[in-house]
């Protein structure tokens, strides 16, 4: 579980040798620290459109929605025809996380969901296992006769993406295909507030059931948000769901609003610290947030500049590592750290959609890898209280921020290959603390 950039390795999990990845079930091998997630699994579909079409099918700029399949169809093979369609790619927000995190760590990760039983070469189901990190362990997936769920992603000449989904047997996942012992011993539960549109649909049942298993079993719950419209739909569950089961929460600054009718990043962070332990939120071109709760026994104040926003030196005591609320034996402090796009951001933007996911990723490599040092070293000082994060606050935003520029700088929503293991000298400074 190695950490990328200039960083000391005898603490950061140099993996081993490359090898074949086998068949056996890795999750189950000794020492194994992984993650799991319930997700929609989705094939994203790109296609550049006018504004003009979204006006003429009377879809929503920026958001996503459901479309029946009928439709779904029409407008791809309309598309397919025309070869107007950019691209195909494994989709799913937590999909998308659970294959960055096996990327950057090297280790393994569960994705539960549903998939079409009957795989054909070339098809949805196939291009999507094919483009899957072979470290995400697909094994638990519940087989389904229908097709998989497709997401039409419509990109508009402003960059703007809009979300068209289409089930398939996105929703079928049923209470009994969740695996409790597979959760229990997880690093992290994660799942999306997708999942809760449909509180028919059996993919919610599950989710509820996972989140009690995970909170039986003290497993850090970590919940995506969707986009602000869902976040708006879904407000009430959301407000009464987070604070009784969430550990870790992530959104992008409209999502953020949606969810608590705050506009300043950094003060709907504070007010979502009231609900969770670490808020990652994203504000595009400004960057990234982080805020986490912390002991004040354990605080660790910065050697960085002080910075007053809407909150007096915010930054104070970013070198602290985050913790459960019920694990601090003194005073709750709510710490924060803000970082801006790494480089100023990539030259040319080729894709945005991902980078919250990817950012994500990187936050529960840092959790997971806590774990994984708890294990192998238990007596380490860096285990004098129980921290819920491997570095402090500040470190994993340089982390989230860096990987989330390595899938803007790509056209493609899941990282192609890991982080180099040396950035070149301008940004030795960036990692080294």
């Amino acid at each position: 579980m190695k950490f990328p950039g200039r960083r000391n390795t005898k603490h950061y999990f140099p993996v081993e040798d490359k090898q074949r990845s086998s068949f056996d079930d890795e999750i189950n091998r000794p020492g194994n620290v992984y993650v799991v997630g319930i997700d929609q699994l989705l094939v994203d579909i790109e296609i550049p459109v006018e504004d003009s079409f979204l006006s003429e099918h009377r879809f929503k700029k920026g958001e996503s929605f459901i479309i029946d399949d009928a439709l779904a169809d029409t407008i791809y093979w309309k598309h397919k025809n025309q070869g107007t369609i950019s691209g195909e790619f494994p989709g799913g927000s937590v999909g998308n996380t659970l294959h960055n995190f096996s990327i950057l760590s090297d280790s393994p990760s569960v994705a539960l969901g549903t998939i079409n039983k009957n795989i054909e070469l070339g098809d949805y189901a196939f291009k999507y296992i094919c483009n899957t990190s072979s470290k995400v362990n697909l094994s638990y997936l519940q087989p389904c006769p229908r097709p998989m769920g497709r997401a039409l992603c419509f990109v508009s000449p402003d960059s703007e993406r809009t979300f068209a989904i289409s089930k398939g047997c996105m929703n079928d996942l049923s209470p009994e295909f969740i695996p409790v012992d597979v959760i229990e011993n997880s690093a992290a539960l994660l799942i999306s507030a997708y999942t809760f549109r449909d509180e028919t649909s059996p993919i919610y049942k599950s989710t509820l059931r996972a989140v009690e298993v995970a909170k039986n079993a003290n497993v850090p719950v970590v919940l995506s948000l969707g986009t602000s419209g869902l976040v708006l739909e879904k407000k009430k569950l959301l407000l009464d769901f987070i604070p009784r089961y969430v550990s870790v929460i992530a959104m992008n600054e409209a999502e953020a609003f949606s969810l608590t009718d705050i506009a300043d990043p950094l003060l709907a962070t504070e007010r979502l610290l009231d609900m969770c332990e670490i808020v990652l939120l994203t504000v595009g071109a400004r960057g990234l947030y982080i805020g986490a709760l912390t002991d004040s026994q354990q605080a660790r104040a910065t050697k960085e500049p002080l910075h007053t926003k809407a909150i007096v030196d915010y930054n104070k005591f970013e070198y602290s590592r985050a913790m459960r609320r019920g694990d601090c034996q003194g005073e709750i402090l709510k710490v924060y750290s803000h970082i801006n796009p790494f480089r100023g951001g990539p030259l040319m933007i080729k894709n945005t959609n991902g980078a919250g996911d990817a950012a994500l990723a990187a936050v529960l490599h840092d959790l997971s890898a806590n774990l994984y040092h708890r294990i192998k070293v238990p007596n380490s000082p860096k285990h004098s209280a129980k921290f819920l994060t491997y570095s402090s606050i500040s470190q994993i935003s340089k982390y989230a921020n860096r990987v989330s520029f390595e899938v803007l700088s790509q056209n493609s929503p899941r990282l192609l290959r890991g982080l180099p293991e040396k950035e070149d000298g301008l940004e030795e400074a960036y990692w080294a603390k």
